[in-house]
């Protein structure tokens, strides 16, 4: 699914972000990525899906070469792809409905697929209920569930979550990991960012530690493994 060889990343400004980083990720693992601020996580998720661009090395998602690859098929990659963020992103002045609507709009699904998708989605999520409801009318957990139901609508391969409980408090966290459990388990690849330590440690999955630019752990359902 995923397979980074010799990946090095580096800022105009000079900051070396990932300094040779080798690793592969099977189709259908749920994947912890952890480490400090500054690390290298958000570099690592932003060349998967191509919002950054490695420096060297190389890059392929599923069939995607993506040092070599044209802007042009960039979009073809992210159909591919999911993203959920901790600030949800959402579109404030749109409904719920609304929201999940535009990310099969812009890939130019028929109006009948949008409505027939968006509705179960948001019935997956837990939100059927407030399809007309704006984000403002939401609680923060609620909204990080649209977000998903945003993120899934187009039957991604791939999601990436990049710290999904960060703004949330413990109860919605666990709600929230529920949800990508069940996500994992119909067949989509997660690979979650996240500083927390009672979620790696609970709940067992791959964890891929990055430190100073460089894979320094990969380890298959271990414990997060830093103390504070």
């Amino acid at each position: 699914m995923i397979e980074m060889k010799d990946v090095k990343k580096t800022y105009p400004n000079g900051v070396s972000a990932l300094n040779g980083v080798d690793i592969s990720i099977d189709a259908g693992e749920f994947v912890y990525l952890v480490g400090q601020s500054g690390a290298g996580k958000s570099t690592f998720i932003k060349l998967i899906f191509r919002e950054e661009i490695a420096s060297s090395g190389s890059i392929k998602v599923d069939n995607f070469d993506l040092l070599k690859m044209k802007w042009k098929e960039v979009p073809l990659l992210r159909r591919d792809i999911g993203v959920v963020y901790q600030d949800f992103k959402l579109l404030p002045k749109m409904t719920v409905y609304e929201n999940v609507a535009f990310a099969l709009e812009v890939v130019e699904e028929t109006p009948r697929n949008i409505r027939k998708r968006v509705m179960e989605v948001l019935d997956q999520v837990g939100l059927k209920n407030k399809a007309r409801f704006i984000p403002d009318e939401l609680s923060g957990g609620e909204q990080q569930r649209v977000s998903i139901a945003r993120a899934i609508a187009n039957y991604p391969k791939l999601l990436i979550a990049d710290e999904p409980t960060g703004n949330l408090d413990p109860d919605t966290s666990w709600e929230i990991m529920k949800l990508l459990e069940e996500i994992n388990a119909a067949g989509t690849t997660i690979i979650m960012a996240t500083h927390s330590k009672e979620i790696v440690n609970t709940i067992k999955r791959r964890v891929i530690a990055i430190e100073g630019g460089l894979i320094v752990r990969d380890q298959h359902r271990g414990d997060y493994g830093y103390e504070t």
